[in-house]
């Protein structure tokens, strides 16, 4: 399953660009909509290899429209999915920015223990933590296992997610970014695939009221 090398969204006074290998689809929506959501994915089944696909078409568009619908909640700044030669959905990458006018940004040990919350589940065990330095700027780096509450807050489920925090330079905005998944067997390939992602996105800022990036990478 392939997509176009790159995803660019603008977001606020930025620009988040991906190179996205072959798998990442962009789930990004305009507006959030149901309807905008299955015309996205009537283009993407449409431009599928069905001689690699394990599963009919139907179940991939009908993953991928409800996929998409849970991924644009709130209007991230870029949302996409990883989907197998076979149609299999592996994980789910979403981007978020958080600032507030007249507010300091956080600093990364601020936000360390922050981005370990989560409103539906609890983290599970000792989490990874790793600070580092991105072309997109200095992060911070968690993995940890995930016990999400189901409906109705029956019972839990065994998730496992990557966040990273990235500060850019030259934007007041924190970068937010989560890859989440359920095959816990494919931890290590989905790992791989999430920090390799993450290493070629780009985030740009952009001239105040306008949409072309700033020369010198400095908002004005």
């Amino acid at each position: 399953m392939t997509t176009p090398d790159e995803a660019a969204r603008l977001g606020g006074h930025f620009e988040c660009l991906f190179e996205f290998q072959p798998g990442w689809i962009d789930l990004t929506l305009r507006d959030g909509t149901k309807a905008e959501a299955k015309e996205l994915a009537t283009q993407v089944v449409n431009s599928l290899n069905p001689l690699a696909l394990e599963i009919e078409n139907s179940a991939v568009f009908d993953d991928m429209v409800e996929r998409a619908v849970d991924l644009n909640d709130d209007l991230p700044t870029l949302a996409a999915a990883y989907y197998t030669e076979s149609g299999e959905a592996l994980a789910n990458l979403r981007v978020d920015s958080y600032s507030d006018e007249g507010v300091e940004r956080p600093t990364r040990e601020e936000v360390q223990p922050l981005i370990l919350e989560w409103a539906n589940g609890k983290v599970a065990g000792e989490p990874q933590v790793t600070y580092l330095e991105l072309p997109a700027g200095p992060a911070v780096r968690v993995q940890a296992l995930l016990q999400v509450k189901r409906m109705f807050g029956l019972g839990r489920k065994l998730t496992e997610f990557i966040r990273y925090a990235v500060f850019p330079p030259g934007l007041k905005s924190l970068i937010v970014v989560t890859i989440t998944w359920e095959a816990i067997a494919r931890t290590e390939e989905i790992t791989d695939l999430a920090d390799e992602a993450v290493r070629t996105m780009r985030i740009t800022p952009l001239a105040v009221g306008g949409t072309e990036p700033v020369a010198d990478g400095h908002t004005e």
